[in-house]
């Protein structure tokens, strides 16, 4: 069989259906293929790839890493390529009102300033708000789109991936005055760490430690639910914080900010989503422009 001739994008909705159902049986029903059928797909997928993809047992799959990549990977393809059918059939004028969720310093630091130059290019749109750090249920908050870092967990929602950042770990040049700068992981542990309240997908601050990438963890002296309510800790003198870069990079530029252990820095990034509800039809004409928007004019 030629490239040209396989389906890449059917191979890729069987495979991510295999994943998310949790075995070939509930994807072949979901496919309405045979269970036989879907696993003959998966392994000519690995074997073209050269690659194995999962690892089978007889109560679930496991994916290998390169499975994982590869469903991280295709996730994202089918996403696009639903948007650009989307697109392509729905020409409609965006207007009525968007419902956006979002972490408080993204919607600070990020949103709030293409706010005007958004509404200019869509001025029969209106917006709606709201910060959370914590992971919300679109549909019961009645949000149409919600910005978040990470990957997805529900094959209900679809992503727009709008770049990536790394974190760094900051505090005021008075707290580091009056407890001194850490040089060490061990230094380190004795200062007043400040972290979330809520669970996150990497435990612990990663750092370079002998060669090797440790997630050192916090036991934070104050836990918050809030980064931009870190950040005013941070600048407070409070304690040692790790945030976005892009949450600290104008305190860091006028020096209300430091940065420590950037030698131990593994610089890790943490990739940010407009995540949205992905079945029930074509997407309204107002969610496509601010998906649109956001695409081209974040800037992390």
């Amino acid at each position: 069989m030629s490239r040209q001739d396989i389906n890449r994008s059917g191979e890729m909705e069987v495979f991510v259906r295999a994943v998310e159902l949790g075995g070939f049986t509930a994807a072949a029903r979901a496919c309405r293929m045979t269970p036989s059928a879907v696993s003959k797909l998966v392994a000519r997928l690995e074997a073209r790839l050269g690659a194995r993809l999962v690892n089978r047992s007889t109560r679930k799959l496991h994916l290998t890493p390169e499975g994982s990549a590869f469903y991280e990977r295709s996730v994202s393809i089918l996403a696009d390529i639903a948007e650009a059918e989307r697109y392509a059939s729905t020409g409609e004028q965006a207007v009525g009102p968007i419902r956006i969720n979002t972490s408080a310093s993204f919607g600070h630091h990020i949103l709030a300033p293409l706010v005007s130059d958004f509404l200019a290019l869509n001025p029969a749109v209106t917006l709606d708000i709201s910060h959370t750090d914590a992971i919300v249920d679109l549909v019961e908050d009645r949000a149409d789109v919600a910005i978040r870092a990470g990957p997805l967990k529900s094959s209900s929602l679809i992503a727009r991936k709008l770049g990536f950042t790394r974190n760094v770990i900051v505090a005021s040049p008075d707290y580091l005055k009056r407890e001194s700068e850490p040089k060490t992981i061990t230094d380190l542990k004795h200062h007043r760490r400040i972290g979330f309240s809520y669970a996150r997908s990497v435990q612990g601050w990663p750092l370079f430690d002998g060669g090797e990438t440790i997630a050192l963890p916090i036991t934070p002296g104050v836990q918050v639910g809030d980064g931009e309510a870190m950040r005013y800790m941070a600048l407070s003198g409070a304690g040692l914080v790790r945030l976005a870069t892009f949450t600290v990079r104008a305190d860091i530029e006028t020096g209300r900010l430091v940065p420590v252990l950037e030698d131990l820095n593994p610089g890790d990034i943490e990739e940010f989503y407009a995540v949205y509800i992905g079945q029930g039809g074509p997407l309204p004409a107002r969610v496509r422009a601010l998906l649109d928007f956001l695409a081209e004019r974040v800037s992390l």
